[in-house]
């Protein structure tokens, strides 16, 4: 006798089962799953509620549970919960906790859910995961014991989307004055980086002067994990992947950098760089093509030098060597700054050789005054721009 397949449960028999028996006799959790459920519990439930149970089933099993309201909430642009279930949000002025708190084992259950949400894995064997979440929000978890207490989860909430350095201005990103020169800079297809510390707005500003881009190029983004969505007709996006459980199927920057030549680029852009794979972003920046750009973590302009030499070092390039391929592919750096809930351009530099090694000297800074400051590199960044 030929053996039947296992028969789906069917909304006939879900009442009184709950979602656990539902899943436990071969079904995951998805949108048919919860409608269905609900759907059983109609009459009991009503119209009203059953549009109530729809939401919180949804959210329990689908999306961030007792998080949702804070990711919600505009001014949110960091979420973190702990181990021990501590909430704390950014609004702009520092992160503070809120008065509500999970249940410690409810942190890692959350964890695992968001990270399969965003595509990865996340386990005692893949014990940390960096991901984007459908909504764009970045997330970023790591398991116990690599972490003490518990699992911890972070959110970097994306908010602003400026299709325009004009949108920028709007934003207080820059003044007007300012997003002239940054205007001239796209058109003059100069090579640049952005800098600035955590949270400074290194990505929102680079998304910005994308969008300024010739709507006939073609820009071909390379990232670890996906943040940027410049507002720009041609956008072709690389995404990097961890290697599975036996070490296999991973899919590094370099790689991504190697294919992105070959999908002929006008402007080559190489997400933030935290460690070795700075050399596949001066790769990038070595490569022709005019326009392309990057971002890296530094507090000053001045500073981006001696952190792509150490970043450099971590990828087994020499200081010379690093110096080398920043004079040739560099032209521009960009410096933001937090300051309060304001994210800002507060100079911008140009790419200078001399003696001492590499140097970005000012050519324009914007201090908290709001009136711009012409530096000694103005002249050689005005030319710059007129040449474009």
């Amino acid at each position: 006798m030929t053996a039947q397949p296992a028969r789906q449960p069917a909304a006939a028999d879900w009442p009184g089962a709950g979602l656990a028996a539902v899943i436990a006799a071969g079904r995951g959790p998805d949108d048919r799953t919860i409608d269905g459920l609900v759907a059983a519990s109609l009459t009991p439930l009503g119209r009203r509620g059953e549009r109530e149970e729809r939401a919180r089933l949804g959210e329990a099993v689908l999306g961030a549970g007792a998080l949702t309201d804070l990711l919600a909430d505009r001014a949110v642009t960091d979420l973190l919960v702990n181990g021990d279930g501590s909430i704390w949000v950014d609004r702009g002025d520092g992160v503070t906790r809120v008065e509500r708190q999970l249940p410690p084992g409810d942190v890692r259950p959350l964890a695992v859910r968001l990270a399969a949400l965003a595509g990865r894995r996340l386990d005692d064997a893949q014990p940390w995961v960096d991901g984007l979440l459908p909504q764009g929000i970045r997330l970023h978890a790591i398991l116990p014991p690599l972490a003490d207490q518990g699992a911890h989860v972070s959110l970097r909430v994306p908010r602003a989307s400026p299709g325009s350095i004009a949108d920028l201005v709007d934003l207080g990103a820059c003044c007007p004055e300012l997003g002239e020169v940054l205007s001239g800079m796209m058109r003059a297809s100069l090579s640049f980086l952005v800098c600035g510390g955590t949270g400074s707005g290194k990505t929102t500003l680079l998304g910005g002067l994308l969008a300024e881009c010739h709507p006939g190029e073609r820009i071909v983004l390379v990232e670890d994990v996906r943040e940027l969505g410049p507002a720009h007709p041609h956008v072709v996006r690389l995404q990097g992947r961890a290697p599975n459980i036996e070490g296999a199927g991973g899919v590094a920057l370099t790689d991504l950098v190697r294919q992105a030549l070959r999908m002929r680029p006008d402007r080559l852009v190489v997400g933030e760089v935290r460690g070795p794979e700075v050399r596949d972003l001066l790769v990038a920046l070595n490569t022709g093509h005019r326009g392309s750009a990057g971002t890296v973590h530094a507090n000053t302009a001045a500073d981006v030098p001696a952190r792509l030499q150490a970043l450099g070092s971590l990828a087994g390039l020499t200081p010379s060597a690093v110096d080398a391929q920043v004079l040739s592919g560099v032209e521009v750096v960009v410096a933001m700054r937090r300051e309060g809930a304001q994210r800002r351009v507060v100079e911008i530099g140009v790419v200078s050789g001399g003696p001492g090694g590499v140097q970005v000297v000012e050519a324009i800074a914007s201090p908290s005054s709001g009136r711009l400051r012409r530096g000694p590199g103005w002249a050689r960044l005005e030319s710059a721009l007129g040449s474009g």
